[in-house]
């Protein structure tokens, strides 16, 4: 065995752990800069495309950040419309979750003995323990409210800094490699770049093909309201395998909630199905692709490791992050091993790369 070999991969090893540690110790700085960075790449078309019509470069990262803002402004606008008729129909809805309530307080006492009045002293009980963890709750919450909106503003203020500052920072990094590495380290920073704007681009655009199919589908089941759940069920698809679970069950739990009519659950599940048969088989392969051609495997682990690491925002920013990080491995010598492995296996020239004949061929 060789064990300089070794050694180098156990130091390779432990710089990743130090890596992890500091990100997880480093969040509140780090996740808004990141997030900055990841904006700013998948602005730039538009920043250079306004730069191609003579606009100087400060005003064409003003305007970018303006078309985000006009964007976001958008879908917050149309969800307020749809929530304010939302919260038209709360009346209705109270009423459904107290008749369930009560059913299942007859259910209670048919089946344990318990009387509606026993009940009731154990929910008042309960609550009266829980005024104090409410009031907690309530106090978090308006905190975590306060830091996303300043999380927010350094987003913004940190994506039109990365724009408008793009040359002197990739200068920068450019002068950290020997004059005989920075063409290839040139490269490595411009194939992540447009690898990242490709993969949010076609992300984009399948979330509003998302938003166009269930919201057609949760119309026909006769969902309330079904343009807001259509948008919040691709909304959350910017959270890997877990969003689109997420926003489907709160559609069939208010559609319950709504009507309690078992059709519309149906239909809901039924669009879910085959919404998730077009985006994985249709959307996916044609809009977004294997842009970060990364193996299936490791794109769950860092999810996960994401999710451990930076919560929420982690699982939004592991996959790009690692896609970047492929690129990286794939143009540094000493990281060619970790690049194939977090690669996806590579076919054989000229066999068949349908997704059943790899499904059913021999292993080896």
């Amino acid at each position: 065995m060789n064990v300089t070999y070794l050694n180098q991969t156990l130091r390779i090893l432990l710089l990743f752990v130090l890596v992890f540690g500091i990100l997880y110790f480093a969040s509140a700085v780090l996740i808004p800069l990141t997030f900055g960075m990841i904006l700013s790449m998948l602005l730039l078309p538009v920043c250079h495309w306004l730069q191609s019509k003579g606009m100087g470069n400060g005003m064409a990262s003003v305007l970018s950040v303006l078309a985000l803002l006009v964007l976001i402004g958008g879908v917050i606008t149309l969800l307020q419309y749809q929530i304010s008729d939302l919260a038209d129909d709360l009346s209705k809805i109270e009423e459904r979750v107290n008749s369930i309530i009560a059913g299942a307080k007859d259910y209670v006492k048919q089946h344990f003995g318990i009387s509606h009045r026993e009940q009731q002293k154990i929910i008042k009980e309960q609550q009266g323990s829980g005024m104090g963890k409410a009031a907690g709750m309530i106090t978090t919450l308006l905190g975590s409210l306060a830091g996303i909106l300043v999380d927010a503003i350094l987003v913004l203020v940190y994506t039109f800094l990365f724009i408008f500052y793009r040359g002197h920072f990739k200068k920068f990094i450019l002068r950290l490699f020997k004059p005989d590495d920075r063409k290839e380290t040139a490269l490595v920073l411009d194939k992540a770049g447009a690898v990242t704007q490709n993969y949010l681009g076609g992300l984009g655009l399948m979330i509003v093909m998302l938003w166009i199919m269930y919201g057609i589908g949760f119309s026909i089941a006769g969902v309330n309201n079904a343009l807001f759940f259509a948008v919040l069920c691709g909304i959350l698809e910017l959270v890997p395998f877990a969003g689109n679970i997420t926003g489907t069950s709160i559609t069939i739990l208010m559609a319950l909630a709504q009507s309690g009519d078992t059709r519309i659950v149906i239909g809901v599940i039924i669009t879910y199905g085959l919404v998730q048969l077009i985006q994985t088989y249709i959307l996916e392969p044609l809009v977004v692709g294997d842009r970060l051609n990364i193996n299936p495997l490791f794109t769950i682990f860092i999810i996960v490791v994401g999710e451990a690491v930076w919560g929420i925002p982690g699982m939004i920013l592991a996959v790009p992050l690692l896609g970047m990080f492929k690129i990286v491995c794939d143009h540094v010598e000493p990281l060619h091993d970790y690049a194939f492995l977090i690669g996806p296996p590579k076919e054989k020239k000229g066999e068949e790369g349908n997704f059943l004949t790899r499904l059913f061929k021999p292993g080896k």
